[in-house]
């Protein structure tokens, strides 16, 4: 009789030992949703609709996506830091928002560092900058000297102060020791629209957004601000091949979920996105989209939204950017 009961309570034992193993590896019994905190039709809404559709097959549970507008991404990012920490509420945080918003926002309703915790940097986007053809340059060169021989006459566009485009310009002129004058506009079609016309001579862009308009000479290209070329722009060069070394401005897409979340459920998500990053066609989705897949680990994500935070966060103060 003793044996029985001392075999009973083993098995018991290990019942439980092994219970929240079992329910870790059910994860996830139910749909799994990314907050996007931009509108739906961008890069940034259509990253997570192509690595959401194959998690999707592999987790056998849809993985919904839910695009939260407003306030700079703001509204987005709070609705995940206010989510339960049960791994079944994720956010596409573009690198912006991550590292530039809490320094230009006082009063947000989150702490992204203690109420965020970093998954995996999903992917990035090289950027380009372009001038108008009126502009009397065809090198990185060229306009770094025209710009000093005529201070304050070039303008930059960007899509809003605070932004990749507004910082990269602020970065170049810090790098380069010009004076540019800066003109946000509230959105990117405008800021576009006003360069094609014009309006304004050059602007730091995503090549997903320009490529058309630099094929077609209505803009014209001169330097990648990534460490590499872009094979979309192979004749382009680099802007630390131009001359400025150690510029760079390259647009990322993280993800992240609400702080307190079970590290092995944080886990799982990251090594099954960079799993489906590794797909060919999620791959050439990706590509044809501009959009280099990453899929770093969370430590790795954290670090690089650490130094960023320092890099950006010099830049807005040197710069005195603010934002109503």
């Amino acid at each position: 009789m003793k044996h029985l009961v001392q075999r009973g309570l083993f098995a018991f034992a290990l019942l439980l030992a092994v219970a929240p193993a079992s329910a870790q590896d059910a994860w996830p019994t139910k749909p799994v949703v990314i907050i996007v905190p931009f509108a739906a039709g961008g890069v940034a809404d259509l990253l997570p609709r192509i690595v959401g559709a194959k998690l999707s097959e592999k987790w056998k549970q849809p993985v919904i996506i839910e695009n939260k507008v407003g306030a700079s991404g703001n509204i987005g990012m709070a609705e995940g830091a206010h989510a339960a920490p049960d791994g079944y509420t994720f956010v596409l945080a573009p690198a912006g928002n991550l590292t530039v918003n809490p320094i230009l926002f006082k009063h947000l309703s989150f702490d992204t560092y203690k109420d965020l915790t970093p998954v995996t940097n999903l992917a990035q986007v090289p950027n380009v900058l372009v001038v108008h053809p009126s502009v009397p340059v065809k090198t990185f060169a060229e306009l770094i000297a025209y710009a000093k021989t005529h201070p304050g006459k070039l303008n930059f566009a960007s899509p809003g102060a605070g932004s990749g485009a507004h910082l990269a310009g602020e970065l170049l002129k810090v790098d380069a020791g010009i004076d540019m004058v800066h003109v946000p506009y509230k959105g990117l079609a405008p800021a576009v629209n006003d360069l094609l016309g014009g309006n304004t001579q050059l602007m730091f862009a995503g090549i997903s957004t320009v490529i058309q308009y630099v094929k077609t000479g209505k803009l014209v290209a001169l330097a990648i601000a990534s460490p590499r070329r872009s094979p979309e722009l192979p004749d382009v060069p680099t802007v630390a091949e131009s001359g400025l070394p150690g510029f760079e401005v390259t647009s990322w897409y993280g993800i992240v979920t609400r702080a307190g979340t079970p590290a092995a459920i944080i886990a799982k998500v990251q090594r099954d996105m960079a799993e489906a990053l590794r797909d060919d066609d999620v791959r050439a989705k990706l590509a044809s989209a501009g959009l280099e897949p990453v899929g770093n680990t969370p430590d790795e994500f954290a670090a690089m939204i650490k130094a960023e935070t320092r890099k950006w966060g010099d830049i807005v103060r040197k710069a005195n950017i603010t934002v109503d």
